[in-house]
């Protein structure tokens, strides 16, 4: 066997909240970390299939698709946002500018 890992107090409560956080009884972590240890692949509750495989990909695959939408989305609001700032800056000198004048 491999050397024994060892975790933090912390380490393990935020583990556990994790788990907690998403529905994940103990036993199942468990489970999981034994068929991982065989290396054997598993789906959901063990219904590990060609057909279920293929529809992880095809998730996956749609998933990493929708991440690339959202990146280019986030880049461009970026650079709107940028832009807003740089013309409320603008518009804001100006009019300080020209309240001096009336002023």
């Amino acid at each position: 066997m491999g050397e024994q890992r060892r975790y933090s107090k912390e380490y393990k409560i935020e583990a556990r909240e994790a788990a907690e956080e998403l529905g994940i009884p103990s036993g199942t972590l468990s489970g999981w970390r034994k068929k991982a240890k065989q290396g054997q692949i598993y789906l959901g509750a063990g219904n590990s299939t060609p057909e279920s495989a293929m529809n992880m990909a095809e998730e996956l695959e749609m998933l990493r698709k929708k991440n690339k939408e959202l990146e280019k989305m986030n880049k461009r609001l970026q650079e709107e946002n940028e832009i807003l700032a740089e013309a409320t800056a603008f518009f804001a000198a100006s009019r300080r500018k020209s309240g001096k004048m009336n002023g």
